[in-house]
């Protein structure tokens, strides 16, 4: 390959006091101006900024330049902004070559000396870099004007009200028979204790009756193929048998089927049948056959169900379908799960029926719930006294290590409601009390003015030996108090878990079949903890609500919204544009080994039988260089990472 006469501009930034207190930079611009092709060398406090980026584009048009090096921050935070300043100029991005010399030289190097040093290292690599830079292009890539959304609790119906309040279809997929998540579950919402039911039904029924969306529930995602901008997403539709479109919602069938089972949605507190409704403001308000406990699909007979319905809505002949829909964008909202603590036996969970888990609790504060709102014990009396814990499963290493968010407020709501409905006396055991929301640390103050026992400190234990014949029947919450050092034994009737959240069941499948990646707990991995907090690596998928970590209501709304923001963002558009830094294979090296194709975490390079060698879906392919690696023919590569640059990068390096 000709390369033109290269001329190049050296570009040194102070960066303000990150760079410049260690590196000398004024030092190592003049190290730079003395270089082969370098034609100008400047230092400038913030090159990042609007005058900095004017400078590089005014030496371009004015002194001819061809080659940009920008010696600054990581290529991670500002390359777009030098490429852009660039393209400005007249001369194609790729022209630029940063050099890290902030967080791989002056935050890491004690020595000022010895930071310099390294900086003029650096520069010197990119300018004989740079010089065999070739010029680039992308792809402009027309987008499918629609959306899929993963998950349909409050944050999958923000997202997907959001966006389909903008003009764009979506598809709002929700592997439950109705809409509405864990929220739908709850009875009231801290701080301001809204009765949850009263602002999700009417979000929830908008979802339902937005003409923009396309409610799947009782489905799954079976697979996702193709890119950005134009993904094909298969949607498994489980049978309801229940034909919707006759179906009235009587619940003639629910009542007269004969068989009983236990209700997931009531957490296994009381019984549902066969066929069901999850709860009374189930939206669809279609109810579901459970075949694994239908008597007619498990003995067959029964059938009540189908002769008492005047509608003649039962389809015992309903089959599993694949819907395929396509799709410019993916929002992953698949929420959570609640930390099962019968491993935590010290606290007596699956042994004492008297000790409960906070959605166990919440359905049974729930006026639909299995006592109807009535906060009783399993003997039909009220609690006179209650014992709430903290933290069970989270902030704690042999299980999870992080701070769930909601538990001291989830827990602190439980103490006034209990308050509130039975008058019993409240002990409160926590570690630290986090309340960092508006009007969270109002809330906590109230509960302490209600008469609520705080008490900081771990509980070692609960037990069912009483400490005297008084207590004879009741718990027994053993603790020390650390503040003041005493170890107490307190005796009550009822135990509340405020167990910490993990990752939803079946996450890891939505992850792969994305290529979304997670962290070590399990939650979906952003692509910038602060400057891109909803997007993901994938191009054209975001994050909203609780998959990508712990938050409360407010803010999975919040999330919600700006995930439906930024998908809409890249529809409005209209194209996409694809990388230019992507690999190639050379058909003439290629043996048809499939080596490439084993190896892409992205699925972007497929198999031509007719040529018999791997080719690259330039729209999938994110440039991370495992084919190239991977290859034994040395037929794969990567645009922008030449082996002839890669070799004068390292000898500069070495000189």
């Amino acid at each position: 390959m000709k390369y033109e006469q290269p001329a190049i501009g050296v570009y040194i930034c102070h960066c303000g006091m990150n760079i410049a207190p260690k590196v000398d930079v004024e030092n190592v611009a003049a190290f730079a101006a003395a270089l082969e092709h370098v034609v100008v060398a400047r230092d400038y406090k913030f090159m990042c900024s609007s005058p900095g980026q004017s400078l590089i584009i005014k030496d371009i048009r004015e002194r001819g330049l061809n080659r940009i090096i920008v010696a600054s921050c990581s290529p991670r935070m500002h390359e777009k902004t030098f490429r852009k300043a660039c393209e400005q100029a007249g001369i194609n991005p790729h022209y630029l070559q940063m050099a890290n010399i902030r967080e791989q030289i002056s935050w890491v190097t004690k020595d000022s000396n010895d930071a310099t040093a390294k900086a003029k290292d650096q520069v010197a690599a990119a300018v004989a870099r740079v010089v065999y830079h070739a010029p680039l292009t992308s792809l402009e890539i027309p987008v499918k004007k629609s959306m899929v959304v993963v998950g349909g609790g409050i944050a999958g119906i923000q997202a997907a009200l959001t966006a389909a309040e903008a003009g764009y279809n979506v598809h709002l997929v929700e592997r439950e028979p109705s809409i509405g998540g864990h929220m739908a579950k709850f009875d009231k919402t801290f701080p301001t204790l809204d009765c949850a039911a009263c602002i999700m039904t009417p979000k929830m029924v908008e979802a339902a009756q937005h003409p923009d969306i396309t409610l799947h529930t009782y489905s799954e995602v079976a697979s996702v193929e193709g890119f950005v901008g134009n993904f094909k997403v298969g949607i498994r539709q489980k049978p309801r048998y229940i034909d919707a479109s006759k179906c009235t919602g009587c619940g003639v069938c629910t009542t007269k089927c004969p068989s009983k089972v236990i209700s997931e949605f009531d957490q296994g507190l009381t019984f549902r049948k066969a066929i069901y409704s999850p709860f009374p403001q189930a939206i669809p308000n279609t109810p579901v056959i459970d075949r694994e406990n239908c008597l007619y699909f498990t003995k067959g007979r029964c059938r009540a169900c189908e002769k008492f319905c005047e509608a003649h809505a039962i389809a015992f002949d309903q089959k599993e379908e694949i819907l395929t829909v396509e799709a410019g964008s993916i929002i992953i909202a698949t929420g959570f799960q609640t930390f099962d603590p019968t491993p935590l036996t010290q606290y007596g969970y699956g042994r004492y029926p008297e000790v409960y888990t906070s959605l166990e609790f919440e359905r049974i504060n729930n006026a639909t719930g299995p006592t109807a709102g009535k906060l009783l014990m399993k003997n039909g009396k009220p609690p006179e006294k209650v014992a709430i814990i903290h933290c069970v499963g989270s902030r704690d290493s042999r299980y999870h290590a992080y701070c769930s968010r909601v538990c001291c407020m989830v827990s602190m709501k439980f103490a006034h409601l209990v308050r509130e409905k039975t008058n019993a006396e409240v002990w409160e055991f926590y570690i630290d009390i986090r309340s960092p929301g508006k009007l969270y640390e109002e809330f906590y103050s109230r509960v302490q003015e209600e008469g609520v026992h705080m008490v900081r400190g771990r509980v070692a234990e609960v037990t069912d030996i009483p400490e005297n014949a008084k207590n004879e029947g009741r718990l027994t919450v053993v603790a020390e108090n650390t503040l003041t050092r005493r170890i107490l034994r307190v005796p009550v009737d009822m135990v509340l878990l405020g167990v910490g959240l993990e990752p939803a069941k079946g996450a890891d499948d939505i992850g792969r079949m994305l290529g979304v990646q997670r962290d070590k707990d399990g939650w979906f991995n952003e692509l910038h903890a602060k400057l891109a907090p909803v997007k993901t690596a994938m191009s054209g998928i975001f994050l909203a609500g609780c998959c990508q970590g712990p938050k409360d209501i407010p803010d999975t709304v919040a999330q919600a919204s700006a995930a439906a923001g930024e998908a809409v963002s890249l529809l409005a558009k209209g194209t996409v544009r694809t990388l230019a830094e992507i690999s190639y294979i050379d058909p003439d090296l290629c043996s048809g080994c499939k080596t490439c194709i084993e190896v892409c975490p992205y699925t972007a390079i497929g198999f031509d039988e007719g040529r018999r060698v791997a080719v690259v879906n330039e729209a999938l392919c994110k440039g991370c260089g495992s084919c190239a690696a991977a290859c034994p023919s040395s037929a794969a590569a990567i645009r922008h990472f030449s082996g002839r640059q890669i070799m004068e990068e390292m000898e500069a390096l070495l000189l």
